[in-house]
């Protein structure tokens, strides 16, 4: 995949060519991040988890806490102690 030159419409608008929205499974209705650095703007496809994905993260979390004997209870008292910490 080579340089493509877009045009930016009147609005401000630009169309990302196919190739590339097929290689980064860029669809209609796709969210993109912007960000400019300097003087180059990146966009980067924001990838919204699923519903299984977040419930994946939840259970690999719980394990993590559960193997450094972490409970439920301890919760409260490590949010209190980050933000103690934070605003120290």
């Amino acid at each position: 995949m080579g340089i493509d030159v877009l045009t930016v419409s009147s609005k401000g608008q630009v169309v990302i060519p196919a190739e590339m929205r097929k290689k980064l499974s860029i669809e209609s209705g796709s969210k993109l991040a912007a960000y400019v650095s300097g003087d180059v703007i990146m966009l980067m496809p924001i990838v919204v988890p699923t519903e299984q994905d977040f419930a994946d993260r939840l259970d690999e979390a719980k394990e993590w806490a559960a193997s450094v004997g972490y409970v439920e209870s301890d919760v409260a008292d490590i949010i209190k102690d980050v933000r103690r910490k934070k605003h120290a």
